[in-house]
């Protein structure tokens, strides 16, 4: 049954590697996932955030890497209908790698490679993704493509899943950072790669995870690479883009600071009221002095001496 809401949302994430047991330890310390297995086929290994999947991972088809294929990871954009989706992606100037097949238990995907070169894959899953499209830790938070022709190649998933343009950013010589959304929900940004690079068009998926830069140090203590960053793009939050030990490109994002820190740092204004506590000590030591003027009372005594004189003057007298 087609799930209209499904459309032109990130819903799932596999990374193809040439080593699963190194990326599964590589990805659980640098990101904080836990692994599984599927419970439909226990051969597919997932990353998992609490027990919630976020991702598989899989070895790369063999033959693969003679054809050129290189570890990446795999993004899936949500569609009613994956196969009239990969009919029209053709129409479009686009080239089905992998022609709509079913994924028992799960739903059914075609691989598709952009009129530029960017590799993803369009999937129609049998029940509507959890949630209400945004990201937590551990989730997927953004999703970047480098291409040739932002503008052409925006065009193309407009009219694939109905993208639209949020906001823009001028990169100076690099030219424009193009960000789209879905239902008014930001999901990324495009632009066009440098071609001194020689790096093809592609997808880089963002992960978000409590400190970027930590993460960054971690994937770097692990054999990987720190490409670009750790840095803070307009907005305060800070990203980096690294590679791990088999080659594949990703990224870390975390929210700014100021969001994480500011909170902490409120309860210390409770200590203030026990300055105030201390001050009525001192009233109740003020009536002490206030019961001791009854001692006065000791004056008439003196008073009553007085008789005295007068009996001696009588005496006098007589």
């Amino acid at each position: 049954m087609a799930i209209p809401t499904v459309r032109g949302r990130f819903v799932w994430h596999e990374l193809m590697t040439t080593d699963t047991e190194s990326a599964g330890a590589f990805y659980t310390k640098v990101v904080g996932w836990t692994k599984q297995t599927w419970d439909q086929d226990a051969s597919y290994q997932m990353f998992a955030t609490s027990g919630v999947p976020m991702a598989g991972y899989l070895t790369l088809p063999e033959g693969a890497p003679q054809m050129g294929a290189s570890p990446h990871w795999l993004s899936y954009v949500g569609t009613p209908d994956v196969d009239a989706t990969a009919r029209y992606a053709e129409q479009l100037g686009a080239t089905v790698l992998k022609s709509p097949s079913d994924i028992p238990g799960a739903g059914r995907f075609s691989v598709i490679r952009d009129p530029q070169g960017a590799v993803f894959s369009a999937f129609t899953p049998n029940q509507a993704p959890p949630g209400d499209g945004k990201p937590t830790l551990g989730d997927f938070s953004w999703h970047e493509l480098t291409t040739t022709d932002w503008e052409a190649a925006f065009d193309f998933y407009r009219r694939l899943f109905g993208w639209e343009k949020t906001d823009s950013m001028d990169m100076g010589p690099m030219g424009t950072y193009q960000m789209y959304g879905w239902q008014g929900t930001t999901l990324g940004g495009m632009f066009n790669g440098s071609k001194s690079t020689g790096a093809p068009p592609s997808w880089l998926p963002y992960v978000l995870v409590p400190d970027a830069r930590r993460a960054a140090e971690a994937a770097q203590a692990l054999g990987g690479r720190i490409l670009h960053g750790p840095m803070q793009p307009p907005g305060g939050d800070w990203i980096a883009t690294c590679m791990d030990p088999q080659g594949t490109m990703f990224a870390v994002h975390s929210l700014k600071p100021a969001v994480a820190e500011a909170a902490p740092a409120a309860p210390k204004k409770k200590a203030a009221p026990k300055k105030k506590k201390a001050a009525p000590k001192k009233k109740k030591a003020a009536p002490k002095k206030r019961k001791a003027a009854p001692k006065k009372k000791a004056a008439p005594k003196k008073k009553k001496a007085a008789p005295k004189k007068k009996k001696a003057a009588a005496r006098r007298k007589r």
